[in-house]
């Protein structure tokens, strides 16, 4: 597949938009670039076979920052002395480690990816949902860049409890004090420390945070984008809520005229929009990275083998992710 760089596609319908590369009846976005070559490649990096669980329990963080998602309840019952059997209510895909689907989040321009429209982007369709990535199969080289502990070695200041910007010149430093490469189709861990700052807390501290909630992540800059797509980077996730530095604080991508929403978190000016909309980029949120950030700062290792195999829901607008590091 003969990718343009990002300033390339300033020339696409809409600009910036993958709609033309992956093909507009596409709905795996950068999941393309997983092709088998790739998924054989990294498979040569298991080593020891340890394995690192990436998904944190269900109900892990509630109560849920936004206050959008209630807990989950967990039910179990028995028809006989010897039978066991249960279900959920409330069980909210996206409150607790999940992978976005490509219906997630549209654009207030361009709509959804690959041009799917809000009005057929409905509770009766299908198009772009959670089942298509957990039919393809998520599986590759994963890569771990751990922001703390580089703020830590170069001696500057770091609140996991703030907005913390990483930019692209940021990522590139990280990836240079770690020793990692990058090789296309990766999958990007981004660890901030958030989760486990956030899990750490009583329900009266998560309740007290959450009236002030704040996130370090990526910047909101065209630079970030333009590093995540140059780099081929087929799915970006981190411990945090979002991926991306919340709130806002500066974005290049504000729209002129848009009103804040009735309901709901307001996206304005936030990566989301592009990077899922226009991209197609996976992008994954709240995964449990200590262990695993753990085990690379020993081995001074931190690439690895990755699956992610979402939830086969046809429709899904997200799901836990399922994932699992084997190093």
């Amino acid at each position: 597949m003969t990718k343009p760089t990002y300033d390339q596609l300033v020339n696409a319908q809409p600009p910036y938009s993958a709609w033309d590369v992956f093909g507009r009846d596409d709905e795996l976005g950068t999941i393309n670039w997983l092709t088998p070559e790739r998924v054989a490649a990294a498979a040569t990096l298991i080593r020891t076979g340890e394995r690192f669980n990436l998904d944190h329990t269900v109900n892990a963080f509630e109560p849920y920052p936004t206050g959008t998602r209630p807990a989950t309840e967990h039910h179990v019952f028995a028809n006989n002395e010897f039978h066991r059997d249960d279900w959920l209510d409330s069980f909210y895909l996206q409150s607790t480690s999940q992978i976005d689907a490509l219906r997630h989040i549209g654009h207030p321009r361009h709509g959804f990816y690959n041009g799917l429209s809000a009005e057929d982007n409905s509770e009766d369709t299908t198009r772009l949902g959670i089942h298509r990535w957990a039919q393809a199969g998520i599986a590759g080289r994963g890569v771990l860049l751990d922001v703390p502990r580089y703020f830590a070695a170069e001696g500057r200041e770091y609140d996991v409890e703030s907005t913390v910007l990483i930019d692209a010149d940021t990522l590139d430093a990280i990836a240079a004090y770690q020793g990692v490469d990058w090789r296309g189709g990766d999958l990007l861990l981004l660890r901030t420390g958030w989760a486990e700052n956030y899990v750490a807390k009583s329900t009266e501290e998560r309740i007290e945070f959450n009236a002030r909630n704040k996130s370090p992540g990526l910047a909101q800059r065209e630079a970030t984008l333009r590093w995540l797509w140059d780099h081929e980077i087929a799915l970006v996730a981190s411990d945090t809520p979002g991926v991306e530095a919340d709130p806002v604080v500066e974005s290049d991508f504000r729209v002129s005229g848009e009103r804040p929403p009735e309901h709901g978190v307001d996206h304005s000016g936030m990566l989301h929009r592009p990077l899922i909309a226009l991209l197609g980029m996976a992008m994954g949120e709240l995964w449990k990275l200590d262990e695993l950030a753990e085990y690379c700062l020993r081995e001074r290792r931190y690439e690895f083998f990755l699956t992610c195999k979402p939830l086969n829901i046809i429709g899904g607008v997200g799901s836990p992710p399922n994932a699992l590091a084997i190093a």
